[in-house]
């Protein structure tokens, strides 16, 4: 592992921001503790137009790094007063894998983390460097962005720095999961009039046919964007799923219910969607009214649907 002195850092160690954040819970990811890779300030080879960070210039170099031996440090002590933890999540205010130091610092939480498990949220620019890879092989859980598939959207909605090439990123992604041994799951974005097109996600369903991921989720904006784009609605996230190939494990991660009545489905009405698209029970509460509850229950108890868990998400198909 690199000395101290090899990773002299612009941050003064005493002065520099909170690298930990949390405990914050999910039903997804239970209780995790959040590490920020670059807590000073955003440092990311994307600008997406989503972001709810303040745009800044693309960087293709985190220019202040955090010693490993801080985060190391802060990490143990939350790790003390939260004796509970699921997930140690490796993120960033930009992007975690330029961190410099990332395959040392995974190699260090790897041999005090015990039971706990290791994560990374990443944008996936740089998963076709092999020692990003390197680093990436030694977590547990692995999620990647994938808004575009294709590079004038990478160019117009993520804003990618010069040199990122969606077709390296795919090939990147196709290379890792062949040495993967744990869940690699693909989160997609969805804004409006950017890449909610037909032909945008049968670009993406094409390429996620070959990778094969663990789970994919599709969400839309939650949070105040820095630039004037809108988020789709819940519908329109469930007909996007349908656009998908059934065979693939999409998971609906947003869901705003204020602007979504409860419809009447038939019995068959009810497996022929589910045969279509699996569904949550979150989805099932926003989709069927109170009747079609019923008979998605006796569908159920007549084993005509059964449940599924896909990493972690459990979902109703058709028997």
């Amino acid at each position: 592992m690199p000395t101290d002195t090899s990773q002299r850092s612009t941050l003064n160690a005493q002065r520099s921001p909170k690298v930990i954040f949390g405990p914050i819970s999910s039903r997804r990811f239970g209780k995790s503790l959040g590490v920020d890779l670059s807590p000073g300030k955003k440092q990311c080879n994307f600008d997406c137009l989503y972001c709810e960070l303040d745009p800044v210039k693309t960087m293709g170099a985190y220019d202040e790094v955090v010693p490993v031996t801080e985060i190391t440090a802060a990490l143990k002590q939350a790790l003390k007063e939260h004796g509970d933890i699921d997930f140690i999540t490796l993120t960033a205010n930009g992007e975690p894998t330029l961190y410099p130091y990332l395959s040392e610092l995974v190699d260090e939480i790897n041999t005090f983390k015990g039971r706990t498990k290791t994560l990374i949220l990443s944008n996936a620019s740089t998963i076709n460097d092999p020692k990003v890879q390197e680093a990436l092989l030694k977590l547990d859980e692995v999620k990647l962005s994938l808004d575009c598939a294709t590079q004038v959207c990478l160019k117009k909605l993520d804003r990618a720095h010069s040199g990122i090439d969606v077709e390296e990123i795919k090939a990147g992604m196709l290379a890792f999961k062949k040495k993967y041994k744990g869940p690699l799951v693909i989160e997609i974005l969805i804004v409006k009039t950017l890449n909610d097109s037909e032909e945008e996600i049968a670009k993406l369903n094409a390429f996620l046919l070959k990778l094969q991921p663990a789970r994919i989720d599709i969400g839309t904006i939650d949070r105040p964007p820095a630039f004037n784009v809108k988020p789709v609605s819940y519908e329109k996230l469930l007909q996007i799923s349908h656009l998908f190939d059934p065979s693939l494990p999409v998971y609906i991660a947003s869901r705003k219910k204020a602007d979504i009545s409860a419809s009447s489905y038939s019995v068959e009405e009810i497996l022929e969607t589910l045969s279509k698209r699996p569904l949550t029970e979150e989805d099932i509460e926003a989709l069927f009214d109170e009747e079609s509850q019923k008979r998605f229950k006796d569908l159920l108890k007549e084993e005509k649907i059964k449940l599924v868990e896909s990493n972690g998400v459990k979902f109703y198909k058709k028997a």
